[in-house]
């Protein structure tokens, strides 16, 4: 009886499971129904809320843009002949993968140290060490021999072990290991995914041979191109164009974070002076850009070039790179012929019209040595006292402050004496010569007289023979702003890097009795090309004008020849001189009696003979040179004098005391180059 009761309740207990299962799976169908929902919608959130970012995230993970450089653009005369250009050279390249790690590095610096020789002159003993380690082997065997660095981070052990190796000498280094060690030193200080140059001069063709049959063997490394700078006509025009940065020396130290925000790589040439770093955006080019795909583990799958790179523009110059050749001679010449305590010979010929450097030539000499070296930028940053070449200048002013007038201005060349102390002209020192000279006469006898009584009339001071001299020290800054507005002492605005704006002296009460030496030249210092800008603005009517030695911006043609003219440097006027047409005439009728007047003082005589005529201003400064007297001559000019086409300037500091004509000679020695090899004198009007 008790063995059927319970075969009954099992029955019906089988029975109730049986009948509970397809609940259960209703129930596990619904969840998985209800999770494979919310997957789903989430998923199409993201899609649409997220997913160009994270297409972007896979993109930037799984590929990536080398940039490769280009040439530099060229430099050109006014001629179109090459004044800079450029050298190519076959280089061993190498391109850093990503996440490359230091043992990588060392074995491909390793296997390519076996067919490329490098210079050691720069490895450090840091990277010496750096390299030594870089071999796990080593590190652990130094670390070894330490001993007890257990309680020591990875990084500390590694600097342990960097202080131990720097220390061994040199000479225990094989050639082969320090040959390594530059190569990967090389490699190590490119970023990831850029391109350095493990060697780009002087690769020879075993090299380039032996390392192209195991290009598979050195992931990254390659067999490239390179450029460097080269100079056609002589390497003079370097002084002028400047210099650019190499492998070796990399960026500027002292510019490398704003280049390094504009896109440069360390290693990138970048131009460091003068025109190549006035021009770079111009110069530089466009770097070529390749597209490289990784695969999961980070190695280049493909490579696909997206952008060939563009050549940099060129630049036509100015300058007449014969005529420059030629000046630079005469002006070396010039120097070599002037001994004592000369100091240099600087000069610069330039277009009045428009500013057009035509040719700019300087050399500084050295008086103890008597070495003679190259400065053509001597002409903008060497600060000189020129002495009555600015005379123009001064009777400008003082015609424009109206202290004389075109027809109201005779004075009486005599000696000045203030305070016990006299002041004369050259021809009349002591008062036996006093004669009586209108404005145009005082700048064809070079009379300081005539200028220190001007520059006393414009502070409103009455002269009294003897008297003191209580003219307000406001009369410097009067002097010196009429003096600026011609571009004597303020910026030329010339497109070179580095002018100086020439040197001022004191100019307090104290110093009174400068303001007088100041008002024919023997005071302030100024720079040679601040009087070619000077006398152009007295040439071309009053413009002052900022001179240029870059005339325009050109292309390349596909032959690589000089292209299409893609910007025109137009003449830029800085300001122009408030003076009436009958104000500039007395100036003009000044400077051209120096040369061609009737006068017996007259101070250019011999600059008679140039043809077609010129017009001139000649200066002497006393000056003193380690304590010894010395002469300082100048000479400022224009030709035609009906028709200025050409201005030349020149300074030759230091001289001794009996020289006489050496800026004149110099003179006539550059109009005759110029009308030979710049310009015809048919074409003069």
């Amino acid at each position: 009886m008790t063995l059927k009761i319970f075969k009954k309740r099992n029955k019906k207990s089988k029975k109730t499971k049986a009948a509970s299962l397809p609940f259960r799976i209703i129930i596990i169908f619904i969840v998985v129904g209800i999770l494979f929902i919310a997957l789903l919608t989430q998923l199409a959130y993201l899609q649409v809320m997220y997913g160009s970012k994270f297409k972007a995230e896979v993109n930037r993970s799984d590929t990536s843009v080398v940039s490769g450089n280009v040439q530099r653009g060229m430099i050109y005369d006014s001629t179109g002949k090459v004044l800079v250009g450029n050298s190519a050279h076959q280089a061993i390249i190498y391109t850093k993968g990503v996440n490359e790690m230091s043992s990588d590095l060392y074995q491909t610096a390793t296997k390519l140290s076996q067919y490329v020789k490098v210079s050691k002159s720069s490895l450090t003993k840091r990277q010496l060490a750096d390299y030594y380690l870089a071999n796990t082997n080593r590190l652990t065997a130094v670390e070894k021999r330490l001993g007890g660095l257990d309680s020591y981070s990875e990084d500390a052990k590694y600097n342990k072990a960097l202080e131990y190796v720097e220390k061994i000498p040199n000479s225990r280094f094989s050639q082969a290991t320090k040959n390594a060690a530059e190569i990967f030193a090389k490699m190590s200080g490119a970023y990831q995914l850029s391109t350095v140059n493990i060697k780009d001069d002087n690769v020879s063709e075993t090299e380039i041979a032996q390392v192209g049959e195991h290009l598979s063997e050195m992931p990254g490394v390659n067999v490239g191109t390179s450029w460097s700078r080269n100079y056609p006509n002589g390497k003079a025009i370097q002084g002028l164009a400047g210099t650019v940065s190499n492998e070796k020396t990399g960026l500027p130290s002292d510019r490398v974070n704003e280049l390094l925000a504009e896109g440069y790589s360390r290693n990138d040439s970048v131009g460091q002076s003068y025109l190549e770093r006035q021009y770079e955006p111009v110069l530089r080019g466009t770097k070529s850009q390749t597209q490289v795909v990784l695969n999961s583990d980070n190695e280049i799958k493909k490579e696909i070039k997206k952008y060939g790179g563009q050549k940099g523009d060129n630049l036509q110059l100015t300058i007449n790179a014969k005529f420059q050749k030629t000046l630079q001679s005469l002006v070396r010449s010039a120097e070599q012929g002037a001994g004592g305590n000369s100091t240099g010979t600087y000069a610069v010929v330039m277009d009045p019209n428009n500013g057009a450097v035509i040719g700019m030539a300087g050399v500084d000499r050295n008086p103890k040595t008597s070495k003679i070296t190259d400065n053509v930028l001597g002409n903008i940053n060497s600060s000189i006292v020129m002495g009555s070449v600015v005379k123009g200048a001064m009777v400008s002013g003082a015609l424009m402050d109206g202290v004389i007038t075109p027809t109201n201005s005779v004075l009486t060349d005599q000696p000045i004496t203030t305070g016990g102390v006299k002041k004369s002209s050259w021809f009349n020192h002591n008062g036996g010569s006093n004669i009586s000279v209108d404005a145009s006469g005082a700048l064809e006898v070079s009379s300081n007289s005539y200028m220190m009584q001007l520059a006393m009339k414009e502070a409103r001071f009455k002269y009294v023979e003897g008297g003191a001299l209580t003219m307000n020290p406001s009369i410097f800054s009067k002097l010196r702003g009429y003096f600026n507005e011609f571009g004597l002492g303020v910026d030329t605005g010339i497109d070179i890097p580095g002018e100086s704006t020439g040197l001022k002296g004191a100019s307090g009460r104290q110093h009174i009795g400068s303001a007088l030496d100041e008002a024919f030249g023997n005071y302030d210092a100024y720079t040679t090309m601040q009087v070619a800008q000077y006398m152009s603005t007295i040439a071309n009517g009053g413009y002052r004008i900022a001179p240029h030695v870059v005339q325009s911006i050109r292309g390349t043609n596909k032959n690589g020849s000089l292209g299409a003219v893609k910007a025109t440097v137009m003449p830029k006027v800085l300001n122009h001189i408030d003076m009436t047409s009958a104000q500039r005439a007395v100036v003009k009728r000044g400077l051209y009696d120096v040369v061609h007047g009737t006068n017996t003082y007259k101070t250019g005589g011999e600059l008679d003979t140039i043809k077609p005529e010129i017009s001139a201003k000649t200066g002497t400064a006393q000056t003193f040179y380690n304590g010894n007297e010395t002469v300082t001559l100048s000479l400022a000019s224009y030709a035609p004098s009906t028709h200025p086409q050409v201005v030349v300037a020149l300074a030759m500091p230091n001289l001794g005391v009996n020289a006489e004509s050496n800026n004149m000679q110099l003179a006539k020695r550059i109009y005759a180059a110029y009308w030979k090899e710049v310009q015809s004198t048919s074409t003069v009007k």
